[in-house]
């Protein structure tokens, strides 16, 4: 166990810091290969949950009873993920504070607690989310459930294929790349995984709980433990908001949002402007320091 907890701490953040020096030797800034490297990494752990999520979920013929090796050992192996993440997110979170032009601020250690206290402000679902994650979740699931329900975990960890859209998705509007078609069909394909796997993810467990044990789908939460419905009820809130943020974003992208067009060429007064000591530069990543676009941030 240990060993497997150790692989995974050594993983992520190993997976990380390599994809950040390698775009650093392709001349990336600091910022651009942080926020990147993290997206790449969210994305290629979404692609192991949801790979070993499969693998449970279709070797799993009694629903109940029937155990794989991989369900506890992925979970172990995802769990340094989760606290890896939370890092990962405030160094974004950092850079982006940086490219609006406060670098010299920042500095500071005053502003650098002035930036934490500012970035679980902001991040406090996905901070919870994360923690929840490692201190309710994972002894749960290794050593409460004793090897039973391993098909559920296996289609719980298929939540994570909408993650890569998401991810796609924030490196597209970090590079100002919303009028493109690229944007438009991941956006798509955003919202149908996300509604998919997260949204539909616990009517469909209590739709397969009732299949097994012969009960109509409107008695399964009369009938399951009430532990089991605060669970799903507490682990399902977060899903509904976040698909209230897509659905919005996803309203603006396809109804022809001015955020979601080509960005318009610079006039006179711009040029006057950024001639202007006191005027912020462009930032080369594309975040703009004018900008209020809402982010959304899930896992």
């Amino acid at each position: 166990m240990l060993t497997i907890l150790a692989a995974g701490s050594v993983f992520f953040p190993g997976l990380f810091l390599l994809s950040k020096q390698c775009l650093k030797s392709l001349r990336w800034s600091e910022g651009d290969a942080v926020i990147v490297s993290a997206r790449l990494v969210s994305s290629v752990q979404a692609v192991m949950a949801s790979s070993a999520g499969y693998i449970i979920a279709s070797s799993c013929k009694d629903i109940i009873e029937d155990q794989h090796w991989l369900t506890s050992t992925y979970i172990m192996f995802a769990v340094p993920y989760f606290v890896y993440d939370i890092y990962a997110m405030f160094m974004c979170y950092w850079y982006k504070l940086r490219v609006k032009g406060h670098e010299e601020a920042l500095a500071a250690p005053q502003h650098m607690r002035s930036a934490v206290r500012s970035y679980l402000r902001r991040e406090f679902l996905m901070v919870l989310h994360h923690v929840v994650m490692v201190t309710v979740c994972f002894p749960v699931s290794v050593f409460w459930r004793q090897g039973k329900g391993d098909y559920f975990q296996g289609i719980m960890f298929m939540a994570e294929l909408s993650t890569p859209s998401v991810c796609l998705g924030k490196i597209l509007i970090q590079y100002k790349q919303q009028h493109t078609l690229l944007h438009k069909v991941n956006g798509a394909l955003m919202l149908v995984t996300f509604f998919i796997f997260r949204v539909l993810l616990f009517p469909y467990l209590y739709y397969v709980y009732g299949r097994y044990a012969s009960i109509p789908f409107h008695m399964v939460p009369l009938t399951v433990p009430w532990h089991c419905n605060v669970g799903a009820a507490l682990l399902m809130a977060p899903q509904l908001y976040w698909f209230s943020l897509i659905c919005r974003g996803a309203l603006r992208l396809f109804t022809g949002s001015s955020r979601s067009r080509r960005p318009r060429a610079p006039s006179a007064d711009d040029k006057e402007h950024q001639g202007d000591g006191n005027a912020l530069p462009q930032p080369s990543n594309g975040y703009n320091a004018r900008s209020t676009e809402p982010e959304l941030t899930t896992h």
